[in-house]
């Protein structure tokens, strides 16, 4: 088995995510959430109020139950809907995909008012920002999974902002869709140039570990300094040149961190997938497992995966889902982002976030104003949505016009 074998076997299972021309193209979104009690303080895992015990007590609702290898329950399914937990138990909701942005108002608004009900019982609420408003990492527990527990050993032998990735932060994802190669990797490059400036405009995380932030987008320094390795951009994705062999030599080339074992418990490694499978073919749980391993601003598996976003409030993370659908399934707008994003290299993205984490809307990106650019992209998503959609981008697009974020607003 060569390299270049697996290269060949990467690259299949990305191309398996094409969509056909009479496909309609939807939306996946994932929502993370904290789980507090009435001070803000984070319930951990176990416990008799526990998110264990939440996820029991809400399992009516769904069709299967998840269990880690241990027998811990960490997951809950339906269709159209799974509910998992993140690293330090935050619970997050995958849904979709969507076609009709509606739907998403309509099933995570559902989802938030069962939650609230069973919450109110327990003395419990969420709370929907981007970093742990109360507690530090430090003090929050990880759930009893073992791919977590390697990963926290593996990122504390890098530095500190590992364990506030896994244990302090919150996400609003966003996965679209794609219809050839040259499609895949247009968008794959677009989404990349434009996620400092997603990053801006759902920026929601006023507080880290128990203090007032000391600037703006904490979550773009988290993950620029969790791990160079599996972070930030993928290596030469903003390059025309860029392709799917490329982006499977990096997923070969990355350290595995840890490697599924036939008997259900994973041993932690430092060795790289090309290592690892020198002699033997990646299955598709292999694949997964290695897209699974990167963390890039945006990341591709068989849809493309917008990460840059903090967890928001429902409004706010459906006009964000309305923003990517205009910008990213409208064929002229996928021109226009060509001419905006001309010649922006990894050099170029990297200062844009230091200057969007130093100055907010009165950075300059790319050579422009934050402010300009995205008000810019709104009028794009505007004029390609249809009618009955333009409305959700309102809530957002409106807080973008007062050059102001979540956080700065929950901040003052």
């Amino acid at each position: 088995m060569t390299s270049n074998a697996n290269r060949d076997r990467i690259v299949d299972y990305v191309k398996s995510g094409i969509k056909r021309a009479d496909e309609p193209l939807r939306l996946g979104v994932e929502l993370e959430h904290f789980v507090t009690d009435e001070e803000g303080y984070a319930i951990p895992y176990a416990g008799d109020f526990g998110i264990a015990t939440l996820l029991e007590e809400l399992s009516p609702e769904y069709d299967e139950q998840q269990f880690s290898n241990s027998g811990a329950l960490i997951g809950l399914i339906r269709p159209g809907a799974a509910l998992s937990l993140e690293p330090a138990a935050q619970l997050e909701l995958s849904a979709g995909p969507y076609e009709d942005i509606g739907l998403i108002r309509y099933d995570f608004e559902e989802f938030h008012r069962s939650l609230a009900r069973t919450l109110e019982k327990r003395k419990q609420r969420i709370i929907i920002e981007g970093y742990q408003p109360v507690a530090k990492a430090d003090d929050l527990a990880l759930i009893p999974k073992i791919r977590y527990k390697l990963m926290d050993e593996h990122f504390q032998k890098i530095g500190p902002y590992g364990r506030f990735m896994m244990r302090g932060s919150a996400s609003t994802q966003i996965s679209i869709d794609y219809t050839s190669v040259d499609d895949c990797l247009r968008k794959l490059r677009l989404a990349s140039a434009a996620s400092p400036l997603f990053a801006l405009l759902c920026d929601n995380a006023p507080v880290f570990e128990g203090k007032p932030r000391t600037h703006e987008l904490m979550r773009t320094e988290i993950w620029r300094e969790c791990d160079p390795a599996r972070c930030g951009l993928i290596p030469g994705v903003l390059s025309p040149d860029f392709t799917l062999e490329d982006y499977a030599d990096y997923i070969l080339r990355t350290p595995a961190i840890f490697v599924p074992q036939p008997n259900g418990i994973s041993r932690a490694t430092e060795q790289s997938f090309t290592e690892i499978f020198a002699e033997e073919p990646l299955q598709t749980a292999d694949i997964e497992h290695a897209l699974s391993m990167v963390f890039n601003d945006v990341r591709l598996k068989t849809y493309i995966e917008i990460r840059s976003a903090d967890a928001m409030p429902v409004p706010f993370v459906v006009a964000y889902a309305a923003l990517v659908k205009g910008l990213f399934y409208a064929p002229e707008n996928l021109d226009a982002l060509d001419e905006l994003f001309a010649g922006v290299d990894e050099e170029a993205v990297f200062d844009a976030k230091t200057n969007l984490m130093a100055c907010g809307y009165d950075a300059l990106v790319y050579g422009r104003p934050a402010a300009e650019l995205i008000d810019y992209l709104f009028q794009l998503a505007y004029e390609a949505l249809a009618r009955n959609e333009r409305s959700y981008l309102v809530p957002l697009k409106q807080m973008a016009s007062t050059r102001r974020t979540l956080a700065s607003i929950i901040a003052h």
